[in-house]
């Protein structure tokens, strides 16, 4: 009995040791691991790298910029049923445990000592907690060494915050597949939808994807993520967090996803939305970029964009097509499937209705046409195959643009098409407007481009913008990056220069040969755009309207290139402009962005606005970090309510480039250029207009700008590598044209508002053709033209660049013969 009572207690005494050694070793271990545990305190402050959304003007969402595609949402903000799916398929204990579930810790040990040297990778057991603490503070190292730091840091985390703040933590931080951080990113990618409308077996299906997203994809491994998603379901009906019926029903639901894209959301707006990421890449870096969450609302008017975008390709596509078809895309083997050849072809994706085709076979009358299949989530190429008819009405355009038939019209489709070409078509419209069911009408992409801007002229606001025929074929932003001889439509800017400087609308200058000594014996002599034709004397207005390029130059060298550069720099055409005449004919280059804010200082009545591509900016937390508009706002702010205070008023401190009668008379100026001049097309519109065309030299590139009193429009036409547009390639018969489609669709809906007149001008009854008063018996053509006071036309003048033997300048009479001056009659200056 003693040696039993001896041996016990010998056992109680090494138990009893082993437990302190066992604890102390336990001891040493946590200690051990411990001492250099990452501060898990940073959570408190935890602000991780979320998208910036970029908003049209009417709240639509424009663009996205991440590298990990993520919103945060306040755990207040996540419904229930889809915190329910994540704790069912994660961590069905959260609430009980206190960072540690051991039931889950003892049954992932079993299973690794069954898998023992299989080389499986371990089954975690790792809580919610224990997540939050490696995806924040630890790396995806498998070893025991990171499950021990997991599980110390998840009881501290647990002993420090909430459950709804790990939640939280957890529900925002997670990767989830498709670049999707996040349950309100992942919402979006799979289902573009708010987490908010969610059906039960949408959001178990997310719930299952932490553990291996990649194996769960919805296209490639279809059957597996509906068998997890199923799992999901089934463990919210065990625990009671649906009812049987809902998991019934919900099991049945098929699994479709609706990818949203990457891409720009709001259609044609990719310039603009590169242009702004452009902006705010050098505002604030890359890291504020992509990760900071800013929220930027931009300038863009949706409805103003698609019509300039449709304005623009119609007018590219109309000239390239008068120039001539140029042949296939490529030519593919159309045996076998041949969707799966054309699928490999690359393709636009954003020249809709457009569509990329194959011919499959072809006869005199018709060509038949195999779609370019799409392709689904995943990369996999559809299995439909889609054909149509091409037939003679559908080519009948296309006349050769080179060879021995160039220039003849097709009388066979097999003249155009053969099997196996690779083409653009979209559907075919009849003579009443209609689709033509089954019908299509062959394209090609264009190999003219150009650029268009459309701005507010009083904020200087970009309303819409066109870089170029495709942002999928040529990302170089043709508005704002091309550096382009803007040719005639400079000339405003000139005129301008001289209306402030003394001169007036019935100025006279005279139009004849003109011979300027270069030095080192280069003498340029600068003809009009209709070679041999000169007019004599004339006033400002006929010079400006009819874009009469030698009394320009006269005009120019009458007041000095020195402050026609000045203004020009004013205006911001150019930084610095040469001292040669020939830059008063547009000769220099710069962007359709820098002309369109030039004529928009025009427009506003001579005050400076600066472009502007973003309203404002907020950062993540919605405090205002940038804003646009400057102007102070007096009495704005009324926090006790309104208690008859004086209106608020806007304090307008711009600065004031051009006198507002100078603006208004060289607006209406530039209306005459479309009532009676290059532009007449524009007056279509039916509204107010002013505006000027530009055609530069071997009709290389062909602009208009122009206005109404609230919206101002330019662009240009030409080839990215300049050559010749072609005899008549002006900017009154290709640019004015485009300009009128936008204009005509933009303002339909406008009251026809007249420009403002600047109080202090003087209009008076001119004779068109003078420019002297129109008397009370006048018969002859009169307009109401702008003076400033004291400028009203005398009964003669003096004619600019029209001299007597002398060198001395002749008074002519508005009676006297019109003068014609021709190499050698008196001196020429």
């Amino acid at each position: 009995m003693r040696l039993l009572v001896r041996f016990l207690g010998f056992l109680f005494a090494a138990g009893t040791i082993l437990f302190l050694v066992g604890v102390s070793a336990v001891a040493g271990l946590l200690w051990h691991y411990s001492k250099d545990l990452p501060d898990y305190t940073q959570l408190k402050n935890y602000e991780p790298p979320v998208m910036t959304r970029v908003h049209a003007a009417d709240g639509s969402l424009l663009a996205e910029y991440a590298k990990e595609r993520r919103l945060y949402l306040p755990i207040q903000a996540i419904p229930k049923r889809v915190i329910n799916s994540f704790l069912a398929a994660e961590d069905k204990n959260f609430y009980e445990h206190g960072g540690i579930d051991f039931t889950g810790m003892a049954r992932a040990a079993l299973l690794y000592a069954q898998n023992y040297g299989s080389n499986r990778r371990p089954q975690g057991a790792s809580t919610i907690t224990q997540q939050v603490a490696k995806n924040f503070l630890l790396t995806n190292e498998v070893s025991f060494t990171r499950k021990i730091k997991e599980a110390l840091l998840a009881m501290r985390i647990e002993r420090t915050y909430s459950k709804e703040k790990i939640l939280e933590l957890y529900l925002n931080e997670i990767y989830l597949g498709l670049g999707a951080y996040g349950i309100a990113a992942a919402s979006l990618v799979y289902f573009d939808k708010s987490v908010n409308e969610l059906t039960i077996a949408e959001a178990a299906y997310l719930a299952a994807l932490p553990k291996a997203p990649a194996q769960l994809h919805p296209v490639r491994n279809h059957d597996r993520a509906v068998e997890r998603r199923n799992y999901v379901i089934d463990r919210l009906a065990e625990n009671g967090w649906i009812k049987p019926a809902e998991a019934a029903a919900a099991r049945k639901e098929p699994l479709v996803v609706t990818s949203r894209s990457n891409a720009t959301h709001v259609f044609a707006g990719e310039y603009f939305a590169e242009e702004v990421r452009r902006d705010i890449f050098e505002r604030y870096g890359e890291k504020k970029l992509y990760e900071g969450g800013l929220s930027v609302r931009a300038t863009l008017d949706p409805k103003l964009q698609v019509i300039a975008r449709q304005a623009m390709v119609k007018g590219l596509v109309n000239y390239d097509e008068s120039v001539g078809w140029r042949g296939p895309v490529t030519k593919i083997d159309i045996s076998g499937d041949w969707g799966i050849k054309l699928a490999e072809v690359k393709s636009l994706s954003d020249v809709s209705p457009w569509r990329m085709a194959v011919v499959l076979e072809a006869n005199d009358q018709s060509a038949r046409i195999g779609f370019q299949p799409g392709r689904v989530l995943g990369g996999a190429v559809s299995k439909a195959r889609d054909t149509g008819l091409v037939t003679m009405d559908g080519v009948r355009w296309a006349k050769a643009a080179s060879g021995p038939t160039r220039y003849k019209a097709p009388t066979k489709v097999t003249q155009v098409l053969t099997p196996g070409d690779v083409v653009y078509v979209d559907p075919l419209l009849g003579k009443d407007g209609k689709v033509v069911e089954g019908q299509y009408r062959l394209r090609q992409i264009p190999e003219v481009s150009g650029g268009m801007i459309v701005m507010d002229p009083n904020t200087g606001r970009v309303l819409a913008m066109s870089g170029g025929f495709s942002f999928d074929q040529s990302q170089f932003n043709r508005a704002t990056q091309a550096y382009r001889q803007p040719g005639s439509s400079f000339k405003p800017i000139v005129y301008s220069t001289a209306l402030d400087n003394g001169y007036t609308p019935s100025s006279i200058v005279v139009d004849a040969p003109i011979e300027i000594d270069q030095g080192s014996g280069n003498v340029w002599r600068p003809e009009n755009y209709s070679t041999g034709k000169y007019y004599g004397p004339q006033t400002l207005r006929f010079g400006l309207e009819h874009s009469v390029n030698n009394m320009t130059v006269r005009l120019a060298q009458d007041i000095g290139m020195p402050i026609i550069g000045e203004y020009a720099k004013r205006f911001g055409v150019y930084d610095e402009l040469p001292n040669y005449l020939s830059y008063a004919l547009g000769a220099g280059e710069t962007t359709v962005m820098r002309m369109v804010t030039a004529y928009s200082m025009i427009a506003n009545g001579g005050k400076r606005v600066k472009a502007t591509l973003i309203d404002r900016i907020q950062d993540r937390f919605g405090h205002t970090i940038y804003k646009h508009d400057q102007r102070e706002c007096r009495g704005c702010d009324a926090p006790e309510g309104w208690h008859n205070q004086p209106e608020p008023t806007l304090i307008d401190r711009r600065e004031q480039v051009l006198d507002p009668m100078t603006a208004y008379q060289i607006t209406s100026m530039m209306e005459g250029v479309v009532q009676r001049g290059t532009a007449t097309v524009v007056r279509e519109v039916g509204k107010p207009i002013a505006g000027k065309t530009g055609t530069t030299n071997e009709e290389k590139d062909a602009w208009f700008v122009g206005f109404s009193p609230n919206i101002v429009v330019g662009l240009y036409i030409g080839y990215d590598k300049p050559k010749p547009l072609g005899r008549g390639g002006t900017g009154g018969h290709l640019a004015a044209p485009i300009a009128k489609d936008f204009l005509k669709v933009a303002l339909a809906d406008k009251p026809a508002v007249p420009f403002r007149v600047p109080a202090g001008i003087k209009l008076v009854r001119v004779d068109l053709k003078s420019g002297m008063r129109a008397g009370p018996g006048d018969t002859g053509r009169t307009i109401l033209e702008a003076f400033k006071p004291g400028t009203a036309p005398p009964d003669n003048y003096a004619a600019i660049g029209m001299a007597d033997g002398n060198g001395q300048v002749l008074t002519v009479s508005p009676d006297a013969d019109r003068a014609i001056m021709r190499p050698g009659t008196g001196g020429l200056y």
